[in-house]
């Protein structure tokens, strides 16, 4: 997990430990945490230490609150937690990941019962991921930084604007750059849908996905 959470024992404060693993900065060397919590002022984000396999730290926030972040790495690379509490879209064309800290409910006193039953598991939807691999133009090094920024099924890409994918593959450099990625949206919804004879015959028109 990206994120785990310690409220304190009066639920005002949280201790978020933010972990990300070394695959997801390509090579970096240093990663800074910036966000809400220090303006988003590069100058005062905060360093994660490097770990067995993984970049962490842990920062104490306030409860009943949300918070945007990114990690910053080697001071001109963005990117996002694999699974933040959520994404949102920020101006620059891309998304930012988000904690969210809804303060505990305090704990209610009650006399004594007869033992109650233990409640039963809630399911927890969860979103089954898409091999983006399937679309042309997209290989495995593409489709990590697609998962990176919130976009990990078919139906995610089929409405992910053309100028968002630019922007992702323009700040993971220029070997991403080159790629044009005008139809993979296209190529998403008939994928999303199922209709894979018609996505095989739109891909056999193409050429490296354009």
């Amino acid at each position: 997990m990206s994120l785990t959470k310690k409220f304190s024992k009066d639920n005002t404060k949280c201790d978020v430990t933010f972990t990300l693993p070394k695959e997801s900065i390509h090579g970096g060397k240093e990663v800074l945490l910036v966000g809400e919590f220090n303006n988003w002022n590069p100058a005062e984000g905060i360093a994660l230490v490097a770990k067995k396999g993984e970049y962490k730290t842990v920062l104490k926030l306030d409860a009943g609150k949300r918070y945007e972040y990114r990690y910053l790495v080697d001071g001109h690379m963005w990117t996002n937690d694999a699974t933040p509490d959520a994404f949102v879209a920020n101006p620059f064309g891309t998304v930012n990941s988000v904690v969210e800290l809804p303060a505990p409910a305090a704990k209610k006193t009650t006399k004594k019962v007869a033992k109650k039953k233990a409640p039963a598991k809630k399911a927890v939807a969860t979103s089954t991921p898409d091999k983006l691999t399937k679309i042309e133009g997209i290989g495995p090094k593409i489709a990590s930084l697609l998962n990176e920024a919130g976009i990990v099924t078919f139906a995610d890409l089929s409405t992910t604007k053309v100028g968002v994918l630019r922007n992702i593959l323009a700040e993971a450099g220029n070997r991403f750059k080159m790629h044009n990625p005008g139809t993979w949206a296209k190529q998403a919804k008939l994928a999303a849908k199922g209709n894979w004879d018609k996505l095989k015959t739109l891909q056999d028109e193409l050429n490296g996905g354009v």
